[in-house]
């Protein structure tokens, strides 16, 4: 048995994460929050990685199962450091939600330099920072869930985003290739691509009309709710999916199909 779940799958057993240790990144607001909340209410304790200060008071107001860690997923050696800390402190790591990440919107001529190096870095090269230091111990305990948060930029053109499109489509790519070689050791890769969510950074950067044109352009009327993503994320990394790897779920309200 390769690194799953043994005996008689129900909707019970799957989706309960009592005992299971996951890693979550850009946790202190918007997505990464209600990914937490929702991994802690079906028992899963919590190890929350944030540049932000805020992370430690979502920590505490989940409770005792859930402890911070102030991290730049960019410092390998930090993240590093952060990964031993989780693995030492729980006992085991089971789940990545690798969901940290940045926006950036400028057209591809006035897209300097610095910008598109601080994209990459953060929305791909942290990423795999992450990933790369998690995936010892998972692949050493024969189990593992990855979900990186890609985004629908990763699949279509989107006007201004070709810094952050290129970040998001390299995550796929990366995934991909994690998947091939992770899935016969018990470690599955996936990936959820969203639309426009309703965030902090969404106000920033999809306001007034602007953001009731964005809306209308998606074929449900609206943007995604963080609650929606962090449903995804549970799926994904339950043993419901245990059978799904190298998987892109994309979540746009059709806005990819038209």
């Amino acid at each position: 048995m390769v690194g799953t779940s043994t005996g008689e799958l129900n909707f019970q057993r799957a989706f309960d994460f009592a005992g299971k240790v996951a890693i979550v990144t850009g946790a202190a607001n918007g997505i990464g929050k209600a990914i937490a909340e929702v991994f802690y209410e079906r028992g899963a304790r919590l190890a929350l990685f944030d540049r932000d200060p805020a992370v430690e008071s979502v920590a505490k107001a989940l409770g005792e199962r859930a402890a911070s860690w102030s991290c730049d997923i960019c410092d390998a050696a930090a993240v590093e450091a952060a990964v031993r800390d989780v693995a030492a402190r729980f006992g085991r790591i089971d789940i990545l939600v690798n969901n940290a990440g940045v926006g950036g919107i400028w057209p591809a001529e006035a897209t300097t330099r610095n910008d598109w190096d601080r994209t990459i870095a953060i929305n791909l090269s942290g990423q795999f920072v992450v990933t790369r230091a998690v995936a010892p111990t998972m692949l050493a305990a024969g189990y593992g869930r990855v979900v990186i948060m890609a985004s629908q930029a990763a699949v279509i053109g989107l006007d201004g985003h070709a810094a952050y499109s290129a970040a998001k489509a390299g995550l796929l790519g990366m995934m991909h290739c994690m998947a091939i070689e992770w899935g016969r050791r018990g470690v599955t890769v996936n990936a959820i691509s969203p639309t426009i969510v309703e965030t902090e950074m969404t106000n920033a950067f999809w306001p007034g009309e602007k953001g009731v044109r964005a809306r209308a352009e998606i074929p449900v009327g609206r943007f995604a709710r963080p609650q929606e993503i962090a449903m995804a994320a549970l799926f994904l990394a339950s043993d419901a999916a245990a059978m799904i790897t190298g998987a892109n779920l994309v979540i746009d309200g059709g806005y990819t199909v038209k």
